[in-house]
């Protein structure tokens, strides 16, 4: 199971990666952020959490943060897959409160199971989803809290993951957690001892290794590592930076090493990841 590292970052409200001729070859994989996936001159399967479907046509779901999700097609010529992301914390709880968000945030809640539309609504949102790839500045917004709204009202929506399913990737919010994940943020440039960190929290290096793997899934140098290649990706994307100062400026100190875990995390490598993500469009 494949944590992929998108490349949504704080400042970015959300963004469309527009697949042409895809090929379905990312493996089950899960993320942070929302998502919501359009495949268009496609037949396959669908895994969604516990749940496994088949599909044709156009496919429309949302899904909600460390979903495990991945679209199987049969990769025939002219497959199209639209797919918008955007961050967990884009709205915060007091915006949800107000009355008329309370669609919005039953959509939110619901997403985490996984969400398939009805045939009306796919065909409808099919336009207004290309369109909004060719929209840009405060409209595309508005634009995409639209198609949010009108989702999250349309009718005869569809469940995919079992009531009892669970990720096992969602982290739970504690404070020390949130106090580590901050500092490797605002430090992943510079060299970062779990000794350190774990004096941060007031824990012994062994009790701090134990603790985070198991809030988080995974260990603290993997998760220091998806940082720095979170950060890589933005770069790579906004900036015309050559990869080798990327790599020294995002805290790994051996560009082999760099290349290689960037292939590893996005199985692509840097200068690939460059040439292919053209097709993103930031909002």
């Amino acid at each position: 199971m494949e944590r992929e590292i998108t490349p949504v970052q704080p400042d970015d409200f959300f963004i469309i990666m527009n697949h042409i001729d895809a090929l379905f070859d990312y493996p089950i994989h899960y993320h942070p952020e929302y998502e919501l996936n359009l495949v268009m001159k496609s037949t396959g399967k669908r895994i969604v959490g516990d749940s496994i479907n088949e599909y044709s046509g156009i496919d429309l779901v949302f899904i909600g943060p460390n979903t495990y999700h991945k679209w199987s097609g049969d990769g025939s010529e002219g497959s199209h897959v639209i797919t918008i992301q955007f961050p967990e914390d884009l709205f915060d709880q007091s915006f949800l409160d107000r009355k008329l968000m309370n669609p919005i945030k039953e959509l939110l809640k619901k997403s985490y199971r996984g969400i398939e539309f009805s045939e009306e609504t796919k065909v409808e949102m099919k336009e207004r989803i290309l369109a909004l790839c060719n929209m840009h500045g405060f409209d595309s917004v508005l634009s995409f809290l639209s198609i949010l709204y009108d989702l999250a009202i349309s009718r005869n929506q569809r469940l995919l993951a079992s009531s009892t399913f669970k990720s096992e990737f969602e982290i739970p919010k504690s404070q020390r957690i949130k106090k580590v994940v901050q500092h490797l943020q605002e430090h992943y440039d510079q060299e970062i001892m779990l000794s350190e960190v774990a004096t941060m929290v007031n824990m012994s290096d062994s009790a701090f290794s134990h603790f985070f793997k198991r809030r988080t899934q995974r260990s603290f140098s993997d998760y220091l590592i998806d940082i720095r290649i979170g950060h890589a990706c933005r770069k790579l994307l906004e900036t015309n930076h050559n990869i080798s100062n990327i790599c020294y400026n995002c805290g790994f100190n051996n560009l082999s090493n760099f290349n290689r875990l960037f292939k590893k995390k996005k199985g692509c490598t840097p200068s690939e990841f460059r040439e292919y993500n053209q097709m993103i469009t930031k909002y």
